[in-house]
């Protein structure tokens, strides 16, 4: 579920069909309704039975048969729901017309070629004004702080124009009515949320963003000479200070008048202000919300309290940490250090969107460098890990090359106490994928166990410098001055479980070519292979420290040996072939 707005102040149905009427939504039934004000968003499952605040708009994904229809608007008539969204175009029954007038629940239909996500995203947009509390001042221009479809309307008035509101990436943020008057460019901008990647490289390659970010003047566009770009456009950059937050695009039939020029410069300056006052709020959202988060994982006295707040009481949830590859770098000193921390901030809400349509209570949060996922798992065990790798693997595939991540899966939690031990399996999980670099990108805690445990028997070691020692550094220091490969061929044979055969093909040579090196690796390293002993201590310090990260012991031409191997006696030459 979408977090309800906690202002005083909210947005009626009436407004929202105003100002999202043209394209995105339409009246279908209970048109009476409308005047209800709309405390929040809620996405329907019908396989959850969770609360939600009265007042919600409803966004019924997949809901489409009228006797379906019927049935849920009363249900959410009995819990008090202000709308409720199907997907156009539906036609209303007469059973329909009187379960919305009886039930007091509006009945909207979604565009077709209009995304759930993006109605999602533009009701809250219209709800904001409320998300960072109650901090003046609550107006901004005569406007609401924080809604931008109000000054898009003024605008647009100022102008007899329909005017959108974009961010610096061309993402629409806000637009006017009357978008009908404008060109299919314009209503492809609006279904799409953002202006279509074929205009924005035009405009790149006329030079229009260039003279937009240069300069404080408006600039005027003209047609793209193509059949959906047919109106001249005029966009002033919205700049806080130095900084660029966006534009204003108004679809015009000409240049502008000096006046109008002018309303429209002072327009981009209450713009802005609102623009800062939505940033400020979703930063303060982000920040609760990465609070509730990090104290319900940490699993402390105030968890029980946090995770009343998130919502998953009482319910099975499994936990996902999400982490780039590259490492951190979040520092925003460094060169990459401020586009690092904006990857990990698009990738966390990009996984908030994902776990809202799996269950409309998860909860994510950016904390420190992971992205953090609660999402409730009822079921049984073996099906939730099942659905818990699916979700994952569903993300990051949707994500495609983008967003270069991994995503570790914990263990499932009966309660909310036991969120703290998932959130750590999910943790170690992360750290190997993260660490191997290898082709997985998704993996429960059980999946890399033994990594796991390498790992962390590895941080001591490196915390104490510890170094290669005994057969394996006098090994290295053989290999580094003849460049043979005796640490190499040790290392196969010891994976391959003494197989030569199965060694000789994962080191690229002849099995008899491997018998000799493995004769080498008993008279250089001075290593007993038939000793069990031996073999491990050597496969843990080749684990710990894989060579190409080993550093050899200055005591090497002593013979020294490591704390493991100081028992064990060091002699003969192995019994090549043994499977041991």
């Amino acid at each position: 579920m979408l977090t309800p707005t906690s202002g005083k102040q909210h947005a009626s149905l009436a407004r929202v069909l105003e100002d999202l009427g043209d394209v995105l939504l339409e009246s279908i039934a209970g048109g009476g309704s409308t005047r209800r004000q709309l405390s929040g968003v809620v996405i329907h499952d019908p396989l959850d039975e969770a609360q939600f605040p009265a007042r919600a708009a409803v966004l019924g994904v997949g809901v489409h048969e009228p006797d379906d229809v019927v049935r849920l608007l009363y249900d959410l008539g009995c819990k008090r729901a202000a709308a409720l969204v199907v997907r156009s175009p539906f036609t209303a029954t007469m059973d329909i017309r009187r379960a919305a007038d009886e039930s007091g629940v509006a009945l909207l239909g979604l565009a077709r070629k209009a995304s759930w996500a993006q109605v999602a995203a533009m009701l809250r947009s219209l709800l904001v004004e409320g998300d960072s509390g109650d901090i003046s001042p609550q107006t901004l221009g005569g406007m609401l702080s924080g809604d931008l479809f109000t000054p898009a309307n003024a605008v647009a008035a100022l102008l007899n124009a329909p005017v959108t509101i974009e961010d610096r990436s061309s993402r629409v943020l806000a637009f006017s009515g009357r978008q009908d008057e404008a060109d299919q460019s314009r209503v492809e901008t609006i279904l799409g949320r953002r202006v279509p990647e074929r205009f924005t490289l035009g405009l790149a390659r006329n030079g229009v963003f260039e003279r937009l970010h240069r300069g404080h003047a408006p600039v005027y566009v003209d047609p793209l000479h193509n059949e959906t770009m047919t109106v001249p456009r005029v966009a002033p950059a919205v700049r806080a200070g130095d900084e660029i937050l966006g534009s204003i695009r108004a679809a015009v039939t000409g240049p502008l008048s000096q006046e109008r020029t002018q309303a429209l410069i002072d327009a981009g300056k209450v713009v802005a202000l609102h623009m800062l006052r939505l940033r400020a709020g979703a930063d303060v959202e982000r920040r609760l919300r990465a609070d509730l988060v990090s104290t319900t994982l940490e699993g402390d006295t105030g968890a029980p309290e946090a995770i009343a707040r998130l919502g998953p009481v009482g319910q099975p949830a499994i936990v996902l940490a999400l982490g780039l590859f590259g490492g951190p770098d979040a520092d925003p000193s460094t060169e990459n250090g401020p586009r690092r921390v904006a990857d990990r901030r698009r990738v966390t809400d990009a996984l908030a969107m994902h776990l809202s349509t799996v269950h409309t209570r998860s909860a994510v949060a950016l904390v420190g460098d992971v992205a953090y996922g609660i999402v409730p798992m009822p079921g049984s065990r073996a099906d939730c890990l099942e659905r818990s790798i699916r979700v994952a693997s569903t993300f990051l595939e949707r994500t495609g090359q983008r967003v270069d991540a991994a995503i570790g899966i914990g263990p499932l939690a009966l309660d909310g106490s036991g969120l703290s031990s998932s959130r750590d399996g999910a943790d170690r999980a992360l750290r190997v994928l993260l660490a191997n670099g290898d082709a997985r990108r998704v993996a429960t805690a059980e999946d890399v166990h033994v990594d796991a445990l390498m790992l962390d028997l590895a941080d001591p070691a490196a915390a104490r410098g510890d170094v290669a020692t005994g057969p394996v550094a006098r090994l290295l220091d053989y290999d580094a001055r003849h460049q043979s490969q005796l640490v190499h061929a040790l290392s196969c044979w010891l994976d391959a479980f003494g197989d030569v055969g199965a060694a000789s093909a994962m080191a690229y040579v002849h099995p008899n070519t491997l018998r000799y090196r493995l004769r080498r690796v008993a008279e250089v390293g001075e290593i007993d292979l038939d000793d069990p002993g031996e073999r491990f201590a050597a496969m843990l310090q080749l684990r710990l420290h894989p060579p190409g990260t080993m550093r050899r012991s200055t005591a090497t031409s002593q013979h020294s040996s490591a704390p493991l191997e100081h028992h064990l006696k060091i002699r003969g030459t192995p019994r090549i072939g043994c499977a041991t």
